[in-house]
């Protein structure tokens, strides 16, 4: 027979070092004044950003009207105006694969149009950059920008520099790197409790005055009304309650209401956990925060239901023993699933930490330490609950018996 491991001796240190857990959690959320609140969940702007030098301008010097669009791989140009149908001129990366062979292509199609190339042609036309921002209809006066960048080539911006840039700013101004030093691509997010007071070209004006004009590729631009902010609020506490409220329910319609409760006392220790997590690192909060939460609660809830399972199996198998030997019994058969299965979903996970950046890579580490909690909730935290609920049970029918025999 499988040896049995006696996790009931672990259950009063586990319930202490809990308890200290949970006050540092409620600790490093007063003294940290809450969370760093990503833009999702207060009024603002973000932006992505890179340091892209100009590669060229595109004037257009035409009557009829030519607007530019662009996808990963082509720049399209769109001819219409009165008279005529729209006619579209695609310039593929794959067929003109240099800036020079780019420029040639389009001053054949198109005689309006006037080119100024303002770095060495034999660029790779795969390193070109365009800004989100800025009119898409070509002009005569005002040149359309396109942009480049290399990160084999281009030398590395370390962030401090973007936030000396931005230090300018008035608001409260969180920077973030995008890829690496050499992609010198960044995530601003600038607060704005008046909505309206910050705009996107005061971003690109202040980065232009530090790193040169025409520097500035706006790759992103979302802003976040303050009545937005608060609806995702509210709707993240209603989605955890919501969850706590469907756990118990379920838990006490297929098992015992005792159950019911340690399983809801888990998953609240589970969000302590990760609210700890996340106040002490001071990682920003974002939505993707509130779904890292919910994804750990379902991972331990899906633990928490298998030791149920099992300990309702056991009673029926091992109705002579002790309630803590069946408990014992029970999260021993259960320990070589969990590991094995915890494991290999934190492998997934890891790849998730290792090759991805910004608000990704701070999803996968809080998956990772959630699941790390998640996995301690059940052997523990759990099994604890539900042996203290039936101690306390047989204590209360042991007084009624003598208070009984008594009367």
């Amino acid at each position: 027979m499988k040896k049995i491991i006696q996790f009931s001796k672990f259950f009063l240190p586990a319930a202490i070092i809990s308890a200290v857990l949970v006050v540092f959690s409620i600790t490093g959320y007063i003294v940290n004044k809450g969370f760093a609140l990503g833009v999702d969940f207060q009024a603002g702007l973000l932006q992505e950003v890179q340091i892209a030098p100009t590669a060229f301008n595109l004037r257009w010097n035409g009557t009829n009207s030519a607007v530019i669009q662009f996808d990963r791989n082509n720049i399209f140009i769109i001819v219409s105006g009165s008279g005529i149908e729209n006619k579209t001129y695609t310039f593929s990366f794959n067929e003109y694969t240099t800036i020079g062979a780019i420029r040639r292509a389009m001053e054949d199609q198109l005689e309006e149009i006037e080119i100024s190339v303002l770095v060495n042609e034999n660029i790779n036309s795969q390193h070109l950059v365009f800004s989100s921002q800025g009119n898409p209809y070509l002009s005569s006066v005002t040149p359309y920008v396109v942009h480049y960048i290399d990160p084999a080539v281009s030398p590395p911006l370390d962030i401090s520099e973007i936030r000396n840039a931005m230090s300018s700013f008035s608001q409260g101004v969180s920077v973030q790197n995008l890829g690496t030093p050499h992609d010198r691509q960044f995530m601003i997010r600038i607060e704005d409790k008046e909505e309206g007071r910050v705009t996107s070209n005061e971003i690109v004006q202040i980065l232009e005055s530090h790193f040169g004009k025409g520097t500035i590729a706006v790759l992103r631009s979302d802003y976040v009304g303050s009545r937005f902010s608060k609806d995702l609020t509210d709707q993240a506490g209603v989605l955890i309650s919501l969850t706590l409220l469907l756990v118990l329910i379920y838990s006490a319609i297929r098992f015992r209401l005792q159950y019911a409760v340690g399983a809801v006392i888990a998953i609240m220790y589970d969000v302590l956990v990760i609210i700890a997590f996340v106040v002490w690192t001071r990682m920003e909060f974002t939505t993707l925060s509130i779904a890292a939460i919910l994804t750990i609660l379902g991972y331990s809830t899906n633990n928490t239901i298998i030791l149920f399972d099992r300990i309702r199996e056991n009673l029926r198998i091992y109705s002579d023993n002790s309630f803590v030997d069946i408990l014992n019994i029970s999260l021993t058969g259960i320990l070589g699933r969990t590991i094995i299965t915890t494991a290999s979903t934190m492998l997934a996970v890891m790849a998730l930490f290792i090759f991805t950046t910004g608000a990704m890579k701070d999803f996968a580490l809080a998956l990772l330490v959630g699941m790390i909690s998640g996995v301690y909730t059940t052997l523990f935290i759990v099994s604890g609950f539900v042996y203290l609920w039936d101690k306390l049970k047989v204590k209360r029918e042991k007084k009624k018996l003598a208070a009984k025999i008594a009367g």
